[in-house]
C-alpha cells in the first residue's frame, strides 16, 4: 500500500492554472509566486509555459529576472520543472542554445550539457533531465512527468548555500562578527586610537560596515546594497601597513572564534583580498594604508 502523496511549498513563475489550459494536479501542495527570497524554503520551482519568447528577450527585459531566479534555484539545488517556454528558460539558464519556433509553438532549447534526453520530437529534445532539472518542451506538461517530478522532491530536500553570505550564516552572523571585531579593535593599542579619532556614531558605523560585508558576500534579497567607495571611505586615516596587518589578524581571530571553520576561512579570505587591494592603493600614496572595514 502506498502512503499519502508528498506535500510542501512549490514556487511558480506564472499563476496556475494557466488561462485556457487544464490545471496541473497539485493536490496537497501550496503554490506561491516565485521570488528569490522564497527559494531557500521551497520544495521545488515550476516554470509553466507562458507563451513569451525565450530566444530573443529584447522586448521582454523582465525575462532576465526570471533567468536569474532559475539560476539561483539551480545553484541552491532547488528542483526545477519547466514546460513549454519554461523548458526553454530552464535550458537557457543551463547554458543551452535556444531557437525561436515562431507562431504559437514554444521556443525550443537544445539539450544542455550533461543532460539525458528521454524523448525526441522533430530532431529536438522533447523531455530531458539533468540533475534536479526536468524539462518538457511542449506547452502542456503530461501528468506522468509532473507526478514523477513531485514524487522525487522528498529525496531532493537538501540544499546548497545560494551565496557566500549564506555560507557564513547570513546577515546575523556577519553582524555578530562585525560587532565583536570592533569591541576588540577599540581596545587594541594600535587600532583603538584610529577608530577613536574617526568614528563618532558607533551604531551607524557598525550598520554601514555590516552593509558593506553583506554586499561583498553576495547581498540579501530585499536589502539595500552598500553603494560606497572603499578607497574613498578609508582615505585620510593616515595609518600604515602595520595597522592593516593588525586589522587582518584581529578580523581572522574574531571570525574563527565565532564561526565554523569553513565560514571563518571564507570571511578571512575575503578580508585578505580587500586588504591587498587597499595595500596596493596605499603604496601609491606614500606608504600609508587604509584599514579595511574601519
Amino acid at each position: 500500500m502506498t502512503g499519502p502523496p508528498p506535500t510542501g511549498t512549490l514556487l511558480s513563475t506564472s499563476p496556475l492554472p494557466l488561462p485556457g489550459q487544464p490545471g496541473p494536479d497539485l493536490s496537497g501542495w501550496a503554490v506561491q509566486a516565485a521570488r528569490p527570497e522564497r527559494l531557500a524554503g521551497a520544495s521545488g520551482l515550476l516554470l509553466p509555459h507562458d507563451g513569451l519568447p525565450v530566444a530573443d528577450v529584447r522586448a521582454h527585459p523582465e525575462r532576465w529576472e526570471v533567468l536569474a531566479l532559475v539560476t539561483g534555484a539551480l545553484r541552491r539545488g532547488v528542483p526545477v520543472l519547466g514546460w513549454g517556454s519554461g523548458a526553454a528558460l530552464l535550458g537557457r539558464a543551463l547554458g543551452a542554445a535556444v531557437t525561436a519556433s515562431g507562431g504559437s509553438a514554444p521556443d525550443r532549447s537544445a539539450l544542455p550539457r550533461g543532460a539525458q534526453a528521454h524523448a525526441w520530437a522533430g530532431g529536438q529534445p522533447l523531455h530531458w533531465t539533468v540533475g534536479r532539472a526536468v524539462a518538457w518542451a511542449e506547452a502542456q506538461v503530461p501528468p506522468p512527468v509532473l507526478t514523477s517530478f513531485l514524487a522525487a522532491l522528498p529525496g531532493w530536500s537538501d540544499r546548497r548555500p545560494g551565496s557566500p553570505l549564506e555560507e557564513v550564516g547570513g546577515v546575523a552572523a556577519v553582524r555578530e562578527v562585525v560587532t565583536a571585531f570592533y569591541v576588540r579593535a577599540r581596545a587594541d593599542d594600535l587600532l583603538g586610537p584610529v577608530f577613536a579619532a574617526h568614528v563618532e556614531d558607533w551604531p551607524a558605523h557598525l550598520e554601514r560596515v555590516t552593509d558593506f560585508w553583506v554586499t561583498l558576500l553576495g547581498g540579501e534579497p530585499g536589502r539595500a546594497a552598500w553603494r560606497g567607495n572603499l578607497n574613498a571611505a578609508h582615505a585620510g586615516l593616515g595609518v600604515r601597513a602595520a595597522h592593516l596587518n593588525r586589522w587582518l589578524a584581529l578580523w581572522d581571530e574574531t571570525a574563527r572564534d565565532l564561526l565554523p571553520a569553513d565560514a571563518a576561512a571564507l570571511l578571512s579570505a575575503r578580508a585578505a583580498v580587500m586588504g591587498e587591494r587597499l595595500g596596493r592603493g596605499s603604496r601609491g600614496a606614500g606608504g600609508t594604508s587604509q584599514v579595511g572595514g574601519a
